[in-house]
Formats: C-alpha cells, structure tokens, sequence
C-alpha cells in the first residue's frame, strides 16, 4: 500500500484519497486542503486556451462589482496612494484599473499575460490575488513568495471559494473547472496564518485577508 501524498500547503505528512469522476484529488488531514495529482492537471497551452476564453472586460460593471469584494476590504482598510500588486491579473487587468482609479499605485503579474518577475522581488502596501489560488499547483511557494513581498502592516487579500465537507465536494459547481486543481479550507487559511504568525480575517465566503504583523 503506497503513503499518502503530503499536504502541499502545510506539509502534513497525511491525507487521503478523494476521487471524483475519475480524477485523483486527496485532503490533507491536517489543514484540509484539497488538490488534484498533478498526472491529471491541463497542460500549460490547454491551460491558458481556458483563461483565453474567459470574458472578463475592465469595463465590464457585474465584473468590477465582483471584485469589490476583494479589493473593497483594501479600500476600507489602505487610503490612497498605497502601492498594490494584482497576481494573476489575467488579460483583462479590471482590478488595476479600478485600483488606479482610486489613486493607488498599482502593478500587475501573470504567468500567461504579464510575465515581469522583478514585479515578484518588490515590496507592496498590498496584495490582492482573485480567482487564481485555485489553479496554483505549489501553493505553499506561491504563497510564501507573496508574503515575502508585503511591507510590515500590509495585506494580502485572496479571493477563491472554500472547500466544505467532502460530500459537497464531490457535487460541487467549483471543482467541475478543469484548471481548478487546489481547494482551500477556511482551516487552510488559518494554518496558513499561524505560520506566517499574521492577523486572518474571513470577511466574505470566497475572500480571506491576511495582515502582515
């Protein structure tokens, strides 16, 4: 019988198998991940031919009202003109267009549409990062090079569904994206937090903030 796979995030040496429709996911018993083998993950050109069909204009009102829900917990907690990082920005870049709107100092990255890795070795006031920790095969270096990025007192703000139990994961709307390959649980986030011995706040279903102390 083979070990089960360590948690990705938080390297807990246990998990268990949680297959779905043929695809081999396990959850990790210790922060309760959820994440795809990597032999069943798109690859790089079926990936972004996904994202390239996506229709999120910058204009778009009902996709700006979406973000608020992120970038509204920057507004009400950072006046103008903090600096801000958009990761994963994607090529219809709308919450960096509403952040300079705002009068924040904003930049943007992604892997697929702006490739600037010196963007990734500066300090931000904060980060947000919307619809993307889901498709994140290494969270835990993604997340940590973030993290590292952050000024003291700054944020970084996620927004991606949460996992519940294991039953509503297996019907659930959210897994059924193909480029969605890891699943995060509020207790994720607050192991996450522990770690890095920062502030977590949940103020939205799908948005999580964490305070750099």
């Amino acid at each position: 019988m083979s070990a089960s796979p360590s948690c990705p995030l938080c390297e807990h040496p246990h998990s268990y198998p949680l297959p779905v429709a043929g695809k081999r996911y396990h959850r990790c018993q210790g922060c309760e991940l959820v994440w795809l083998e990597a032999a069943d993950h798109l690859d790089a050109r079926a990936e972004k031919a996904v994202y390239d069909d996506h229709d999120n204009r910058v204009d778009d009102p009902g996709y700006r009202r979406f973000l608020m829900r992120a970038f509204g917990e920057v507004t009400s907690r950072l006046a103008p003109p903090a600096s801000g990082l958009d990761f994963g920005c994607g090529p219809g870049p709308a919450l960096i267009a509403m952040g300079r709107e705002a009068g924040y100092q904003m930049a943007g990255y992604d892997k697929f549409y702006a490739d600037e890795p010196e963007l990734l070795t500066r300090q931000y006031d904060f980060i947000t990062s919307t619809e993307v920790m889901e498709h994140i095969a290494d969270p835990r270096e993604a997340l940590d090079r973030l993290w590292n990025c952050l000024k003291p007192g700054g944020l970084l703000v996620l927004q991606t569904q949460r996992v519940l139990g294991d039953e509503r994961f297996i019907t659930w709307r959210y897994r059924h994206d193909p480029t969605h390959i890891t699943f995060f649980a509020e207790a994720s986030f607050r192991a996450l937090a522990a770690r890095w011995r920062a502030g977590v706040e949940f103020p939205h279903p799908d948005v999580v903030i964490f305070t750099k102390l």
